[in-house]
């Protein structure tokens, strides 16, 4: 039996569109994606869908974004709104800050791809990174057409990650999924206190220096000089970063104890300074050289700073 697309309805807001629905978008081909704006595998994934929305769009393909938030941050609108306009989405996004749509399609995945046909059924479906050439191939073949794949070059975070290279995970620092967190004497929850580094880190292994308290999404500085330690086997290395109350807070980033040079991210300068301003993603090293097994410590300059997850590429 065909599978319809469901009504796009119980969103937050629209943005770049009047709010769309099934009626709406009859006749057209559609490509639904699932993102949320700290989620690297979407990031690194997003050039592709931009480039399709923009090739296709006289051939009758609408894409709609679906941005369904992970962490409590990523309800502000205004954080979304920033992260669309900092990647140049100029296609309809809906800010599903109450799970409807995605419940709608019983989603389970961040980014998710949902192909549906002029008639509404859905054709076609990929989760997370890659298969692009056979997502861009469905999309044409829907749409009723054959030409060369659309070229995409992703830079920054959006650069297809060193998968040979990537040996670390994944790592949240909240208490409800964090795990690997290596500062003598544990973890303490929901409660400020001082942590210390060890003597030695273990490869993918995390801790804190300085007054910090660890809740259930994120860990929170309590103080200046607070910092965040972690082993890593990648060459790039990001850090979820939640607003801070109300003000930037700088950051100073090293590389195995000095600073990173030529290894910057695109969010750190090479003497390894940054700034927090908004809530997101942020780059902080991207290796220069044969990549290798790194210590990356991360210092706010200011209290306040709330860290959710390490990702690599």
């Amino acid at each position: 039996m065909a599978v319809h697309l469901p009504p796009l309805s119980g969103a937050a807001e629209w943005l770049n569109s009047a709010p769309l629905g099934p009626d709406d978008l009859r006749g057209r081909v559609v490509l639904v994606n699932f993102w949320t704006l700290t989620c690297i595998n979407w990031l690194r994934q997003e050039p592709y869908v931009r480039a399709w929305s923009q090739a296709y769009r006289d051939d009758g393909l609408v894409v709609v974004g679906v941005h369904t938030p992970e962490f409590s941050f990523e309800h502000d609108v205004d954080q979304v709104r920033r992260a669309v306009t900092a990647r140049s989405i100029d296609y309809p996004v809906a800010v599903d800050n109450d799970y409807a749509i995605w419940q709608a399609f019983d989603n389970h995945y961040w980014p998710a791809l949902y192909f549906v046909d002029r008639d509404g059924v859905f054709r076609d479906e990929h989760f997370g990174e890659g298969r692009y050439e056979q997502s861009e191939r469905s999309l044409q073949h829907l749409l009723g057409i054959e030409r060369d794949p659309v070229p995409v070059n992703g830079v920054g975070p959006e650069a297809e990650a060193d998968w040979d290279n990537l040996r670390t995970p994944e790592t949240y620092l909240g208490f409800r999924r964090g795990e690997h967190f290596a500062s003598p004497d544990g973890a303490a929850l929901d409660e400020r206190r001082a942590y210390h580094l060890p003597e030695r880190l273990g490869l993918n292994q995390w801790a804190l220096a300085g007054e910090w308290t660890i809740g259930a999404e994120s860990v929170v500085a309590g103080q200046a000089g607070g910092s965040i330690a972690f082993r890593f086997h990648a060459r790039d290395a990001h850090l979820v970063l939640g607003p801070g109350p109300g003000r930037s807070i700088p950051f100073r980033v090293l590389l195995d104890g000095e600073a990173p040079g030529r290894s910057h991210g695109v969010d750190v300068d090479a003497d390894g300074n940054g700034v927090l301003q908004d809530g997101r993603l942020y780059q902080l090293v991207r290796q220069d050289d044969a990549v290798r097994e790194r210590t990356l410590e991360i210092t706010f300059g200011e209290p306040g700073a709330a860290a959710y997850a390490f990702t690599f590429g």
